[in-house]
Order: structure tokens, then sequence, then C-alpha cells
């Protein structure tokens, strides 16, 4: 007989304070990101305090940005279950709102000390997907952000430890580790960036629009295969454009269930967030914007007196 070994969401209480996996391995992914960034701004001569000072308003605004746009997209359930609109620690965040939110929170507050958007973002890019990568393993704890069923025996064939399969039992059902998928993209994409910044040695912004160009790739993808997406009712043309670009999965899955919709918003979003990063790099060149070197030691040097006069 099998015998399953389902992880507790809670990892342990404080009297009455329940404390979930998800959030310590959502503040984990953080401050692991933080630390990153802070190393990679001191070895540029930039002024760390202040990219300390930067996160402490783009973390929460991050936090709350990810809350909003899912509440949003499910308010037919949060509607009628308001008590559940601040219940972060049930899962429901959703990382492309977290993006706004966060991005909206650097871009003013770079605005206000008279700073770059891309420098930071470029400093920043590999402490995002990192956290992403981590923040998965949240979605793991509450058994969501998962696929369609599946076989044991295709879990097994993934050879995946079991503690990990059996997670992916769900009331009898076995389903596609989709947070295990985005994860590893998420680490290799972490790779990825670094040789950029350490090897390529690439203009002004480019580390940032790759990211978000291996990010949404495969953020699209995976999508495709859960079955809890953000949905709406799309023209027929725009879900048949987006089914064409998925079709390629067909060949080995099958694509996830929609309870309601015909368009997926996370692979919408993902799709436009390639294309308007493309187009960045390409107008950037075409145009001379993207001349300085993520490394140049002249802008460098320049842009850590205007950060120490900030």
């Amino acid at each position: 007989m099998l015998t399953l070994s389902v992880i507790d969401p809670v990892a342990f209480s404080l009297g009455p304070l329940q404390v979930h996996w998800y959030g310590i391995i959502l503040g984990s992914a953080a401050l692991i990101g933080l630390w990153l960034a802070v190393r990679e701004a001191d070895r540029l001569g930039f002024n760390s305090e202040l990219l300390l000072d930067m996160m402490i308003w783009v973390i929460p605004a991050a936090i709350v940005g990810a809350r909003l746009y899912y509440v949003a997209f499910e308010w037919e359930h949060y509607s009628l279950h308001p008590e559940d609109i601040l219940a972060v620690w049930k899962g429901g965040l959703a990382i492309h709102g977290g993006l706004i939110g966060a991005f909206a929170a650097g871009y003013f507050f770079v605005r206000k000390h008279q700073l770059r958007f891309l420098v930071l973002a470029d400093i920043v890019a590999p402490s995002i997907i990192l956290g992403q990568a981590i923040g998965r393993w949240g979605n793991f704890m509450n058994q969501e952000a998962h696929g369609g069923p599946v076989s044991r025996s295709f879990l097994e064939g993934l050879h995946l430890p079991d503690w990990i399969i059996d997670q992916m039992n769900i009331q009898g059902t076995y389903y596609h580790p989709t947070f295990l998928y985005e994860s590893l993209w998420n680490l290799v994409g972490f790779a990825l960036l670094l040789v950029l910044r350490y090897l390529v040695h690439p203009r002004r912004g480019e580390i940032f629009f790759s990211y978000l160009i291996w990010y949404s790739m495969g953020r699209f993808y995976i999508e495709g295969l859960r079955t809890d997406s953000l949905t709406f009712e799309g023209p027929a043309w725009l879900a048949q454009l987006l089914n064409a670009f998925w079709s390629p999965m067909t060949l080995l899955f099958e694509p996830g269930s929609m309870e309601d919709g015909n368009i997926r918003i996370a692979q919408l979003v993902s799709l436009l967030l390639v294309l308007f990063a493309v187009l960045m790099i390409i107008w950037r060149r075409a145009t001379g914007r993207a001349k300085e070197k993520y490394n140049n030691v002249e802008l460098r040097d320049q842009q850590k007196v205007q950060m120490s006069e900030a």
C-alpha cells in the first residue's frame, strides 16, 4: 500500500499565530535577492544604502501589487469572501502584479532621487529572477500553481524525489509540478543573467530586458499547463493567436483546463513583455541610447557621485 507524506503548509505555531512555509519562503527569497543586489551595488561602487532605502518601498509595493492584481481578477470569489482578501498566506500573489507594483515604486524612487532607472534595473534583475525561482517553492508547500492531472509513473519518470511526488498528490490525483518547471527555468535564467553581466558586458538596460524576455518566455509556455490561470473572455482571434504560439507544447503535453474565459492573462502579459523588451533593445541601439556598457568605469564614477549627493 502506497503511503504518502504530504508537507504541512504551516511551519510552526506561536500560540494562536500560525507561521506558514509560504511566508517563510517568500521572505527568504526577498532577503537573498536583496543581499545579491547589495553585493553587486558595492562591487560597482554604488551607494548600497540608497539601494536598501529603495527596497523598503519596492518590496511592500510588490506584495501589495501582487495581491491586488490577483484579487481584481478573482473578484467574483473575493466579493463573496472579503475576509480572505488579506489572507496572503493562503497563496494568491500574482507575479505580474508584483512586478507592476515593484517597478512603479522603483520608478518613483529613482525619479525622486534623480537616479537612472535602467542602472538600478540592471543591478536587481538577477535578484528578481532568483527570488522568483525560490518563491515558487511556496506554491509547492501550498499545493497550488500546479498543472493538469498526470500519473505517478509520469512523475517518477522525471526522476523526482518521493517528497515532491507525494506533495503533488492532491485529494488522490497527481498533478504536473509546474512550480518546479518554472523554478528550474528561472534558475537557468539567473545563471544566464550572471554570464551576461560578468562575461558579455552588455549595454545599459539589456540585462533587465533580457530578464523580461527569458522569464516571460518560460512563463508563457508553463502557464499553458496550469489549471488555475487567471483568465478572461477575449476575442477569438487573440485566443487563436496565443494557442498557435503555444501549439509546439502539444507535441508532449496536454494544455491545462480553464474554468472560464478563453485567454490566460499571464500568457498575454508575457507575450507583450517579450515584445516590449525586444523592441526596447532594438530601439535603444538604433537611436544610440544604448552606447553605455554595464561595467563602464566612467559611468560608474559619475553615478557614484550622483548617488552620494542624493
